[in-house]
């Protein structure tokens, strides 16, 4: 069996192959359903299946770690997985990929809870920041490379979802190197066995930090499902959106890590409030130079070194806020709260591009991005529980 940094790391790259099947689901969906004559609200909608699949499991979740441990919780959701990558290959139906998706959303939602918690458990506080980093950078390198599977599209239709799957596969295998370990049991103050209590005592204690995830989730899905159908109505080409998109989760890569230290030393809301603002201007400049190739490949790169690193910036927050007891139910709500926001996301956008075709969209993104500053900005955080 490995020892604890190895077995970090085949955490790390666990996250990176889900990062890189949801960055491959989403824009291969879209530019297919959108080459298929689908509308673009439908196919906004359709890409909430997988989120949808996130919230359905997401409170059944934490019983099960605490009888079974970590590892049985990861094979399970890394089977899932690629299990649905492969059946993506049997039959083109709308309905069927809807319920395919939810199954990916499942699988994927299992993966980074265990893999999540069993992380922040184990890491002190002082690097927590970077070390959780490290996780959202893998999450983001995996995220970046996943929408360049869309030009195997031109070759073959299948194509992506066959070596998707096969690269799930092989990382997933590397669990059974792994030895397991179970979550720190509650404390006196939460002796309640009812998930409901825990939850409520996370949320509580931790809202403000989920925001984060809720942010992330919107833009992700957004940018990934949307951006492509309102980029060909534009008027650009696959092959260029395919590189355009991964220059978000690409800027992200290149800042997780130094934002995270900066979050140990200033702390996590002054950095939060610091990317959401950054990541605010980014797309307002994007807005206004939409149809230059460039200046979208610039302020798609700007925005994702800001709001890319949202997610682990949240799990930071959270972790900070909460006793180890409760980190558990926090680290499911924070996958529920990115779920919400990434069902948000393409359904508004859908719309929004539906019915508002003259306006740019993305003026979403700004007006999503502005109001969440706002409620960071005058939230006074509360300190952590003992």
């Amino acid at each position: 069996m490995v020892n604890a940094n190895k077995r970090f790391a085949i955490l790390v790259m666990i996250v990176g192959i889900s990062g890189f099947s949801q960055g491959m689901l989403l824009p291969v969906i879209a530019i297919l359903l959108e080459q298929s004559g689908i509308s673009s609200s439908v196919n906004g909608f359709h890409a909430t299946a997988l989120y949808i699949g996130i919230l359905i499991i997401s409170p059944f979740l934490e019983a099960p770690l605490r009888k079974y441990g970590y590892k049985p919780i990861i094979l399970v959701g890394g089977a899932l997985v690629f299990s649905s990558l492969f059946f993506f290959t049997l039959w083109e139906a709308l309905w069927f990929w809807f319920i395919l998706r939810m199954m990916v959303g499942v699988g994927d939602t299992i993966l980074h809870f265990g893999t999540q918690t069993w992380i922040t458990t184990t890491t002190s506080e002082d690097k927590r920041g970077r070390y959780i980093a490290i996780y959202g950078l893998a999450f983001g390198l995996g995220f970046a490379i996943g929408p360049l599977m869309t030009r195997l599209i031109e070759i073959n239709p299948t194509l992506p979802f066959i070596v998707s799957g096969a690269m799930c596969l092989l990382v997933w295998s590397l669990m059974f190197f792994v030895r397991n370990e179970f979550p720190v049991q509650e404390g006196v103050q939460f002796t309640s066995t009812r998930s409901i209590g825990r939850f409520i005592g996370a949320f509580k204690y931790s809202w403000v930090a989920l925001l984060a995830p809720f942010t992330y989730g919107f833009l992700e899905t957004t940018l990934h499902s949307n951006f492509p159908v309102y980029a060909l109505r534009i008027g650009h080409e696959v092959g260029m959106i395919s590189l355009i998109i991964p220059c978000f989760a690409a800027g992200s890569i290149l800042s997780q890590i130094p934002l995270g230290i900066l979050s140990d030393y200033i702390g996590r809301k002054r950095v939060i409030l610091f990317v959401l603002a950054g990541g605010t201007i980014s797309f307002v400049f994007a807005s206004i130079f939409e149809e230059s190739v460039a200046w979208l490949f610039v302020t798609f790169a700007l925005g994702g070194m800001l709001v890319g690193s949202l997610y682990s910036l949240g799990i930071s927050y959270m972790t900070d806020l909460l006793p180890k007891e409760l980190l558990p139910a926090g680290n499911i709500l924070c996958g529920v709260m990115f779920g919400v926001g990434s069902i948000t996301g393409p359904l508004l956008a859908g719309i929004f591009i539906e019915y508002l075709p003259g306006i740019s969209f993305f003026y979403v993104i700004v007006l999503f991005l502005s109001v969440m500053m706002l409620i960071v900005y005058f939230k006074n955080t509360t300190k952590k529980v003992t």
